[in-house]
Parts: structure tokens; C-alpha cells; sequence
């Protein structure tokens, strides 16, 4: 989807995302398995468990801001299971912390790509 003067940015921004995020899996995996745990790495159990709905962007900016979506929910994600950790958890907590502050670096950077690209062609997203 990616085409034109920043084609090579973007799709760059898009893979950096996309291997921090799979460290993300690791170390929750890993935290999982330090606790005694098991991870569920099934396609079907992964998804029904997702907080987030994939959507497909017909176009490079509905995929930008459909990630941006993703990423946001994530966020929040981030914040509540923080939250409700409290004190009782701190490794898990502080390791949710760090995972925490590099969504929020993919959320404002997905943003600032947004600001470069054209909209023409985008479709609005239902978020009802």
C-alpha cells in the first residue's frame, strides 16, 4: 500500500512497529511463563481474546489510522491492567509500564504520518 515519496518511511515505521510489538508478545509470554503459566498462542484464541477488531485498510491511510485505532485501544489495554495490578504485581507492572510507553510512541508516530498523507479515498470507521 505503500507508494509514493514516503512509501519507504512508512513501510519502514510499519516493520519497526511490527517487531516491537512481537518483543511485547515475547516478554508477556515469557512474564506468563515465570508465573507459572502457560501461552495461548492459538490464532482463534488469540483473536477472540484481541481487544482490538482487525479491520483491513483499503488504502494506506485507512491502514495508518486503523492502526492508530489499534494502538490506542492497546493503550488503554496498558493503563487498566496497570491499574488494577496496583502493588501487587511490580515486576509484571513495571515491565507493562515500559510496554505501555512504546505504544504510546507508536500511537503519536502513526499520528505525525497521518499529518503527510493525503486523506482523498479514506473511509470513516464506525466506532459505535
Amino acid at each position: 500500500m505503500a507508494r509514493g515519496i514516503d512509501a519507504k518511511s512508512t513501510a519502514d515505521e510499519f516493520l519497526v512497529h511490527s517487531n516491537e510489538e512481537q518483543g511485547h508478545a515475547d516478554r508477556i509470554a515469557e512474564r506468563i511463563v515465570q508465573l507459572g503459566g502457560e501461552p495461548d498462542f492459538a490464532p482463534d484464541g488469540l483473536s477472540g481474546r484481541s481487544h482490538a477488531e482487525y479491520v483491513a485498510g483499503a488504502s494506506l491511510v485507512e491502514m495508518i489510522k486503523e492502526d492508530l485505532v489499534a494502538e490506542r485501544i492497546a493503550i488503554d489495554s496498558y493503563r487498566e491492567l496497570i491499574q488494577y495490578l496496583g502493588d501487587q504485581d511490580p515486576t509484571t507492572s513495571h515491565m507493562l509500564k515500559e510496554i505501555l510507553a512504546v505504544e504510546e510512541e507508536h500511537a503519536d508516530e502513526l499520528a505525525d504520518l497521518l499529518q503527510g498523507l493525503p486523506v482523498h479515498g479514506a473511509r470513516q470507521r464506525n466506532t459505535d
